[in-house]
């Protein structure tokens, strides 16, 4: 960074990834300041320029030489996880000022010596208190995830057992093919009969836990949104809500249909594609009168897109995934913005990343989805007019689908 450039952001203030200092003599402070940064999405921090005025003061070679010392001491033994900082000296107006990089850290949440959790808030920073926000700070950092969070006072009997029969079909389907087993006959069979025939020497409840789907006595939060009966019985939230609106505005207040949709995964997949069926249009392909009406949309493209918001939302975030139709789009929104820094550009080159790696590796077989990243392109490329907002500051990630219009 050259001078021209630091007194522009001089001139800019402080900002949620640009702070001043005028001299750092407080350790702790400064580490706060550490923390802060890296939990959030990382930054410079000036030293030698007023942070009231924007005036430079500068820094003497001492100065600088006792500054670095301090910070390396407060980045190594205050901030928690410790931390590895840059710094340079640039001379600005003949003064020398002390550049301080931090970037947005990889194992958050850190935290200070005294176990605070600190996060920018603006120019400013402030203290995380929230259940919520810290276990999504865990998540970002790779140390917790959502779907194996257990849930009290659910228990196996919670279970859909033909939904998870069927699982087991798909799951274990080339070996009950060669013992010339069919889905309906499965069905058939008590979950002791079925493993059984499969040779499985475990009890249900420990393949559960094998398969991430339960803890002890309790199912996890991926075994219930995608086996149990009633799952927002313990999780109202997790639940679709559709609407078909009158016009364009989603301030809109007539609709052409509404409805909320509950149950497991395999229940709300099936009613919301039917919610979209019958509120899109049907196109004649062929010149005879009598050839079938096809969706506007390729039912594939709405299939992908809704799997993709069911799987890789955040459910750290108590919201429902929204799927909305307006007269010259379809918006699918699901809670949760991309999460591990990618972009909108590398989900449309196939690159994907497991927020729920338990709900992602039992998917492929309740649903249409192969875990390959491949939905994405897979929709695309059967219907080019569709575009993906990150909506970082709503906290949600958007697919619209631009409408046929007649």
């Amino acid at each position: 960074m050259d001078e021209l450039e630091i007194l522009d952001l001089i001139k800019k203030g402080e900002s949620s990834k640009v702070q001043f200092k005028e001299m750092v003599t407080d350790t702790y402070k400064i580490a706060t300041e550490m923390v802060a940064f890296s939990n959030s999405m990382g930054g410079i921090i000036i030293i030698g320029v007023n942070d009231k005025t924007g005036d430079i003061s500068g820094l003497s070679y001492d100065d600088i030489q006792k500054t670095n010392s301090l910070l390396v001491n407060a980045a190594s033994d205050i901030v928690k996880s410790p931390i590895t900082l840059f710094t340079e000296t640039i001379s600005v107006e003949d003064k020398n000022v002390l550049l301080v990089h931090i970037k947005e850290g990889n194992n958050k949440p850190y935290k200070d010596n005294k176990g605070i959790v600190w996060v920018k808030n603006g120019a400013d920073k402030r203290k995380v208190t929230s259940n919520e926000e810290l276990a999504r700070m865990l998540q970002i950092g790779g140390n917790i995830y959502a779907d194996e969070l257990v849930i009290i006072k659910s228990t196996i009997r919670d279970l859909d057992m033909k939904a998870f029969k069927k699982c087991l079909y798909r799951k274990y389907n080339e070996r009950l093919t060669t013992l010339n087993f069919t889905l309906e006959q499965l069905l058939k069979l008590s979950i002791e009969e079925i493993f059984k025939e499969l040779d499985l020497n475990l009890s249900l409840n420990r393949l559960m836990q094998n398969m991430g789907l339960a803890s002890g006595d309790h199912l996890t939060l991926a075994g219930l949104l995608m086996f149990a009966e009633e799952p927002q019985g313990y999780r109202p939230v997790f639940n679709m809500q559709c609407a078909s609106f009158l016009g364009n505005d989603i301030s809109g207040t007539e609709f052409r249909d509404k409805e909320n949709i509950d149950g497991h995964f395999i229940s709300m997949f099936k009613q919301s594609l039917g919610f979209l069926n019958r509120n899109l249009r049907k196109i004649q392909e062929g010149k005879n009168f009598n050839t079938p009406g096809v969706l506007e949309i390729p039912g594939v493209v709405l299939e992908e897109l809704v799997v993709n918001a069911m799987v890789h939302r955040d459910y750290f975030i108590n919201s429902s995934i929204k799927l909305f139709i307006f007269d010259d789009r379809v918006e699918i929104i699901s809670p949760g913005k991309l999460p591990n820094k990618l972009t909108v550009e590398n989900i449309m080159s196939g690159i994907s990343v497991a927020r729920n790696p338990i709900i992602h590796s039992t998917a492929q077989y309740i649903l249409p989805y192969s875990g390959l990243g491949s939905g994405i392109l897979r929709a695309i490329s059967r219907y080019k007019d569709i575009r993906f907002e990150n909506d970082e500051k709503g906290d949600r990630f958007k697919a619209i689908i631009q409408r046929v219009q007649n």
